[in-house]
């Protein structure tokens, strides 16, 4: 490949394009473009992304997480230190200890090769459902150029 051939004529090219004059968009779309950023502009806080969220609400936030997430990974130990919990907390643990070791059980019956087995034909039902939806999309939802309509 040449790369000084490339550069030159993506240059050439930059150079043209610049050169034409600006077009507007149609009154439509533009109407319809203004009145979205108006929409999304009059939005609560709350219903906006994170990054647009008060700097101290997501400060709280972050740190509400990372209290959540730290009694969850604690909350295993609450015996043996003998703190408090909420009452649902404990039988929680208990139920997910036990489907946890079920799991366990179960994975050391089953051969590896049914476990990649299964995996691989999940994977290829995956990939088909995927394939039947662009199917379907270009099917039903996509104009047809090859069609031609017959005039009597």
């Amino acid at each position: 490949m040449n790369d000084g051939n490339d550069e030159k004529l993506e240059r050439q090219i930059e150079g043209v394009l610049s050169g034409l004059p600006l077009r507007r968009a149609p009154a439509e779309l533009e109407r319809r473009v203004l009145n979205e950023l108006a929409r999304r502009a009059a939005l609560p806080w709350w219903r906006r992304g994170f990054a647009q969220w008060p700097a101290a609400v997501r400060a709280g936030f972050v740190i509400l997480c990372a209290v959540l997430a730290g009694l969850s990974l604690t909350g295993g130990f609450t015996q043996p230190l003998e703190l408090r919990t909420f009452s649902w907390v404990r039988p929680l643990f208990g139920l997910m200890s036990t489907i946890g070791n079920a799991a366990t059980s179960v994975e050391s019956l089953v051969p590896p090769e049914w476990i990649y087995l299964t995996l691989g034909v999940g994977a290829l039902l995956y990939v088909l459902l995927f394939g039947l939806g662009v199917f379907a999309y270009r099917a039903l939802y996509l104009p047809h150029s090859n069609t031609t309509m017959i005039r009597s």
